[in-house]
């Protein structure tokens, strides 16, 4: 029989959208685009994205391609503003910011659900 989810805290949630921030803009950084280990480490099993393009991404695509993208395979660091994030269920983060990759502003709107704590990322990159 299964337990009833306890609602988080406060607390807990302003951590989990911290966290889902920060892995969410590790996984911008150039290095770790590039890098199928790294990548990985931060992309849930399930992970489903629809780019800017309506292009559907999983987590499969997503690996093999991200090295290849903007901001990896050229090493430029993907510019973010207006970031915002709110736990819609233990593990979940709904996330939006802008981006602006070569001059060009896209809208990311994200469900993002973390497979691997941020400080086990930590480790790898340090």
């Amino acid at each position: 029989m299964n337990e009833p989810q306890i609602p988080p805290t406060a607390r807990d949630a302003d951590e989990q959208v911290r966290e889902a921030v920060a892995a969410e803009m590790q996984l911008l950084d150039p290095a770790v685009r590039r890098s199928r280990e790294l990548a990985e480490a931060l992309l849930d099993p399930e992970f489903m994205e629809v780019g800017a393009s309506g292009r559907r991404w999983d987590r499969h695509r997503m690996l093999a391609e991200l090295p290849t993208m903007s901001g990896s395979a050229d090493n430029q660091r993907i510019e973010v503003s207006d970031v915002r994030g709110v736990l819609l269920a233990p593990g979940v983060v709904h996330l939006t910011y802008q981006t602006n990759r070569d001059g060009r502003q896209v809208l990311q709107i994200e469900r993002t659900q973390w497979a691997a704590p941020l400080a086990a990322l930590d480790k790898e990159t340090a």
